[in-house]
């Protein structure tokens, strides 16, 4: 699993499936996961985390979803336990362990299979104002003649 080297930072996207039912029901178990992890990352939490109970227009679709904001971005869970599954999305603009948090989160919740998606965000975001200026102002330049 590669990190962000450059652009503003990484987006981790995991879907689990064949989720441990009972834990996906554990809203406390969520909570404290959105509580810890931040911490276990090295990221800076902004607030306290927020879970919540949600009912789907389908019976079988409720779950909880909950997020913390951290000043790094946010971290995001979904669970849906009628169907075993969670969608958890972890996006940084500090570089982050993504292989370390797989992990981590697979055997909290024992997820059976998983699809997993890293991708780096704003690929040309201007860590270096000054330089960013130049550029635009010499495209400018060559615009206007």
């Amino acid at each position: 699993m590669k990190n962000t080297t450059y652009g503003f930072g990484q987006h981790l996207m995991l879907d689990g499936y064949g989720c441990n039912k009972d834990k996906l029901m554990d809203i406390e178990l969520l909570y404290n996961f959105l509580d810890a992890y931040p911490d276990e990352m090295e990221m800076t939490k902004v607030m306290p985390p927020y879970v919540f109970r949600c009912e789907g227009k389908k019976p079988e679709d409720w779950g909880y979803s909950g997020f913390v904001i951290i000043a790094e971005s946010h971290i995001s869970i979904h669970t849906f336990p009628e169907k075993n599954y969670l969608s958890l999305d972890i996006f940084s603009c500090k570089t982050f362990d993504a292989q370390k948090a797989i992990d981590y989160v697979v055997k909290l919740f024992e997820i059976k299979e998983k699809e997993i998606k890293l991708i780096d965000r704003g690929i040309e975001f201007p860590h270096n104002i000054v330089q960013t200026a130049e550029i635009v102002n010499m495209d400018r330049q060559a615009v206007s003649r």
